[in-house]
């Protein structure tokens, strides 16, 4: 316990995972509003950080203000801005065939990104949920033609009602299957791009930020690569069993968001 009030009581900020941390699919955890308010009355701010790029992040605003969450656009950071910032940093001009949601395009557009399915320069995977084979086809033209290959982020499925649906590290499987590569890189959690992405955001230190999500091979793991200290909740992905059996080790593990609320 006492380690627990050390750790949080340096932390200014909160990046929040989203699926399986603060809802599940489109349901509200029942603490997560007595989270957000108790850290608000602390001073301190919260991110939603999420590597689910099937969304633009106005839709993620509409979202949390359906589920009872009010959220400005600044504090949604998605593997798709990461990958925005990216493209910008080291392919800046180049043309990008996108494998993704209509409205993940449109974001990219409106960042100043240039899409072309005819003639591009790099590919990029996201999580397609309007994905067709002729659109999966032309990726992995893309890809076997030498394109840079860039991936928003590596989860193998995604959180939902119903369970889990593949999620884009799926899709990383099944392009590796048909070409023989891998992305050369990928933006999302646990690596590097979104967190320069959220450290733009606060004007943090890593050390001044923790890191909380249901998954070890994403979230956990981005806090112990990049220096921000990781918090493992209970309510989505990993249980009790899949973290004893884990090498990834999470500086503190909660149940919920709910039994963070007293050392806050």
């Amino acid at each position: 316990m006492r380690r627990a009030i050390e750790k949080l009581r340096e932390i200014k900020a909160f990046a929040l995972d989203m699926d399986g941390t603060i809802y599940l699919g489109e349901r509200l955890f029942p603490f997560t509003r007595a989270f957000l308010a108790r850290v608000e009355e602390t001073g301190r701010q919260c991110f939603f950080l999420t590597n689910n790029s099937s969304k633009s992040t106005h839709a993620y605003v509409q979202k949390l203000a359906r589920l009872g969450v009010e959220s400005e656009p600044e504090k949604i950071v998605t593997s798709g801005h990461a990958t925005v910032s990216l493209l910008k940093r080291q392919y800046p001009g180049k043309r990008v065939y996108l494998l993704g949601t209509e409205a993940l395009k449109a974001e990219f557009m409106r960042a100043g990104v240039t899409l072309d399915a005819e003639d591009p320069e790099v590919a990029v995977l996201a999580f397609d949920t309007e994905l067709t084979y002729p659109k999966l086809c032309k990726f992995c033209d893309c890809v076997r033609d030498g394109l840079p290959y860039i991936a928003t982020h590596p989860d193998i499925n995604c959180p939902a009602e119903s369970g889990f649906i593949p999620d884009a590290g799926s899709f990383i499987e099944l392009i590796r299957a048909s070409t023989g590569r891998m992305p050369d890189t990928i933006a999302g959690k646990p690596f590097r791009p979104i967190v320069d992405e959220l450290l733009e955001r606060t004007g943090l230190m890593a050390h001044e930020i923790a890191m909380v999500g249901d998954r070890l091979y994403t979230d956990i793991k981005t806090g112990l690569d990049h220096g921000l200290v990781s918090i493992l909740v209970l309510t989505g992905e990993t249980d009790e069993i899949m973290l004893k059996k884990s090498e990834i080790r999470p500086d503190l593990v909660f149940a919920s968001l709910e039994e963070m609320i007293p050392f806050l």
